[in-house]
């Protein structure tokens, strides 16, 4: 069976959907099979691995939904042992009708269940906000990745997180646990982002992941070409901590 993480953070702009797309790619470079979601109405991880929103009959509203499976949306992505179910901006209102739905809070987990088996890792990429998206994200996963900017307000809206967590552990999902804290747009050369990153570790200790992010033009260039680090320029330092973060993520997960 699959192994579900959910990377999430309420916050926007801290490389949620980065750390999404090119987590999916090492891992599935590493031959794992792996299934992106995109569950953000944004859609930026399905652009951003080159996928054409216009030209896309179904997506994640459908699922929602119930008028299609998981199954039927899923998109083979170019690289072996990757696919993605993509999304488009209709899934902030779809997230609205499912407010009235029985079974509201499990929705994607009922969704994933049937597939589970025909992967190695599920990565879902969620809202920036803590709603009824994101919940479903906590309750579909085992395990939630949380990345964190390492700039001021870093831990801003954590500790909220975190019993939301906690709540959803004990409600629905007590096999939920933190994978792990990805610390990102980390700048060895400037004092902030040291003393952010000191501060992160004290907070969470050993669920910090050895691995940082850097700041690093390369990564914030390649979803305009649709495609991962890895593809976009395989020697950069932003390809290297994503190859380094897939590691830590498969021995976490053993």
């Amino acid at each position: 069976m699959a192994k579900v993480i959910t990377i999430t953070n309420q916050k926007g702009g801290v490389g949620k959907t980065t750390t999404s797309i090119n987590l999916a790619f090492y891992l599935a470079k590493a031959n794992q099979r792996v299934l992106l979601i995109d569950f953000d109405p944004q859609g930026n991880a399905s652009s951003g691995l080159g996928v054409d929103k216009k030209s896309i009959k179904k997506n994640m509203c459908d699922v929602m939904l119930g008028e299609s499976s998981l199954s039927e949306i899923v998109l083979q992505n170019k690289n072996k042992n990757l696919w993605i179910a993509p999304t488009t901006p209709e899934l902030a209102n779809v997230e609205v009708e499912m407010g009235g739905m029985e079974n509201k809070f499990t929705l994607l987990k009922r969704a994933i269940l049937p597939v589970a088996k025909d992967y190695d890792y599920v990565i879902i990429d969620s809202p920036p906000s803590l709603s009824l998206l994101t919940v479903n994200g906590m309750i579909a996963a085992n395990y939630l990745l949380l990345p964190v900017q390492t700039e001021f307000y870093a831990l801003e809206g954590v500790a909220q997180l975190l019993e939301s967590m906690n709540l959803v552990r004990k409600a629905m999902n007590p096999n939920l646990r933190l994978l792990g804290v990805l610390a990102t747009m980390y700048d060895r050369r400037t004092a902030l982002s040291s003393q952010v990153l000191a501060e992160v570790k004290r907070y969470f200790k050993d669920k910090v992941f050895e691995t940082t992010i850097p700041r690093n033009v390369r990564l914030a260039e390649a979803p305009s070409h649709g495609v991962a680090i890895g593809q976009y320029d395989r020697f950069s330092k932003g390809a290297k901590a994503y190859k380094n973060l897939a590691n830590e993520v498969m021995e976490r997960t053993q």
